[in-house]
């Protein structure tokens, strides 16, 4: 067994790169079907983007900017490594194939840059997408995020995600055994769902079978329109403690595929965005810490209920 009672994603980069390798943020400017009036003007309603754009990320920069100004900050940080483009705000795949295109080779043409993750919505990918990223993949690391968020429509609705939990079964269909890896995003806590329901998302992501999964933490974020719903109804929201989504996390780890790559739990906003929950300040590390101790004590690994959570 790893050091981590789970599928960690630093020990599957060293084992894939064979060293450090460094994420690094792009605004593509692409934005989003859910806010320009092709599904919706409204937006998820937890959605805050400026909560995690780094202070490279500037959409009046180009892609090759944006780069080389990510890759002089951390190299500063960190002598000999290897960089991926992060295209991580809002929808990247948002526009025609040629500009797609364009955007995706100006990346990888940065020294240093050595493959591409990209960030996306289910329902903003199309089969000569993944066709140029099943090309690419033969020759350099490349990985596709989709935005899972909830894999119940009840849930997608709420949030007005502009999709359903099938429209997310079909994109990870059209991108089975491809060259390039698929990932999932999943919000834990969102308005409306209890523990099981977090818990019996395990079943729906074990089916979907993406590479990794990002966990993170329901955070209520201000400027949102959900900021404003868990004022008038609070009492659909489960605020969770650090304590109780750590719990809630190792469990969740039980039921998962082992083969899975778990590269996220929490996410880190700004404290002064932040409504809900107030963890005091917790960093990612120290939450990674607080769970492996938990899992070991208990003796808790990834998987170690999947097979019979796969039966059921």
């Amino acid at each position: 067994m790893q050091e981590k009672p789970w599928n960690d994603y630093p020990a599957f980069v060293r084992q894939h790169f064979g060293q450090r390798v460094q994420k690094i943020s792009v605004n593509t400017a692409l934005g989003c079907p859910n806010l320009d009036g092709s599904i919706s003007n409204d937006g998820c309603t937890y959605c805050n983007n400026s909560s995690f754009s780094p202070f490279y990320c500037k959409a009046d920069k180009s892609v090759r900017q944006q780069l080389q100004e990510g890759i002089a900050f951390f190299s500063k940080k960190y002598k000999a490594q290897k960089y991926l483009a992060y295209f991580q705000s809002f929808t990247n795949t948002y526009t025609s194939f040629d500009h797609f295109k364009r955007l995706t080779e100006e990346a990888l043409a940065v020294d240093g840059v050595c493959g591409l993750v990209i960030a996306t919505r289910p329902d903003s990918i199309t089969k000569e997408k993944v066709d140029y990223l099943n090309e690419l993949g033969q020759r350099m690391y490349i990985s596709l995020e989709f935005g899972v968020e909830s894999t119940l429509d009840k849930s997608l609705k709420r949030i007005n995600r502009g999709h359903d939990f099938q429209t997310t079964t079909r994109a990870f269909e059209m991108c089975r055994n491809k060259t390039f890896r698929t990932g999932a995003h999943l919000i834990i806590g969102l308005p409306g769902e209890n523990r099981q329901d977090f818990l019996n998302h395990t079943r729906a992501i074990n089916k979907l079978k993406p590479h990794s999964l990002k966990l993170h933490q329901l955070q209520i974020l201000k400027n949102t329109a959900m900021a404003g719903e868990f004022k008038q109804v609070p009492d659909d929201f489960v605020t969770l403690s650090a304590k109780q989504y750590i719990q809630i996390v190792a469990d969740f780890l039980m039921l998962l595929d082992p083969d899975i790559v778990v590269e996220r739990f929490t996410s880190e906003s700004p404290r002064n965005l932040v409504i809900s929950p107030d963890w005091k300040g917790l960093k990612n590390f120290e939450f990674v810490e607080q769970l492996k101790k938990t899992m070991n004590t208990a003796g808790m690994w990834q998987g170690k209920a999947f097979k019979q959570n796969a039966t059921h």
